[in-house]
């Protein structure tokens, strides 16, 4: 899954990264190293420009909130459960699969944290133990220290309790779309923990290298099985991940000190 990511680059630099063709200076956000559920976080999208003659999609930095919230539904409520969507059944999903034969997105991240599923956890679960362990966080990112450009959703939501001009009439809403762990080997593990993405949960969001960037951001693409060869996996080895402070498991606390690779597991919790 994805409930937390770290996300520090500014517009200017994703710009350049994605070619972006029109971002809103008042759109720009601060860097976040603990984004979380509801954030207003970056989004990459190809899209026509509102009130222009042109119909041509152009390339956009905007702001939305992470937090799917589809078009039909009568109340937002539900936005803060729908932060992921399975790449496995995204095309079918009736909360998902309109976005995903026309609005898809890239949500850019420095990485993501996950916290370890360790067997000891399993085991006391399974003994009914009510008090939980405290739980490893990881901090996963690319290796060579590029973006990680998650595969997303976004829709548009119509809040009918308020008048046409009313500055939030409109919602603006993503998802990130995940995948299976990796099972092979990460290009750089912790000397003591996982050796694989697997090894700390069993999904993960879905990267997208930057040879499909411009196929995911087509508009015109609108067959679902044609959409459904984008999700494959990216290549393995691509990954590195090393344990980071518990302090990130609090949404309250937010500097790149959550970043920071500890040595190991911090004591006391879980791998």
């Amino acid at each position: 899954m994805c409930g937390r990511y770290a996300a520090s680059r500014r517009p200017e630099d994703l710009a350049g990264i994605f070619e972006i063709e029109k971002w809103e200076p008042e759109e720009t956000l601060a860097p976040d190293y603990n984004v979380a559920p509801t954030k207003e976080v970056y989004a990459v999208l190809d899209r026509p420009l509102k009130d222009v003659d042109d119909r041509r999609p152009v390339r956009q930095l905007r702001k939305l909130k992470w937090g799917l919230v589809p078009s039909w539904s009568k109340t937002p409520e539900g936005g803060a459960r729908m932060i992921n969507a399975r790449a496995e059944t995204v095309h079918e999903k009736p909360s998902y699969k309109r976005a995903f034969s026309s609005r898809r997105c890239i949500i850019p991240a420095d990485g993501y944290y996950e916290w370890v599923t360790g067997q000891g956890e399993r085991d006391l679960e399974v003994e009914g133990k009510k008090k939980r362990p405290r739980k490893q966080p990881y901090f996963v990112l690319p290796a060579d220290g590029s973006v990680f450009a998650m595969a997303g959703l976004y829709e548009f939501w119509r809040d009918k309790t308020l008048p046409d001009d009313h500055p939030q009439a409109w919602w603006v809403t993503c998802s990130v779309i995940t995948t299976e762990a990796e099972t092979t080997p990460l290009a750089v593990a912790p000397a003591e923990g996982p050796h694989a993405l697997a090894d700390i949960h069993p999904r993960m969001p879905l990267m997208l290298t930057p040879d499909r960037w411009d196929a995911w951001l087509d508009p015109a693409r609108t067959d679902p099985e044609d959409l459904r060869s984008l999700l494959e996996p990216p290549p393995a080895g691509l990954m590195r991940a090393y344990p980071v402070s518990t302090a990130v498991s609090n949404v309250r606390n937010n500097g790149p000190e959550l970043l920071k690779e500890l040595e190991g597991p911090e004591e006391g919790t879980l791998f």
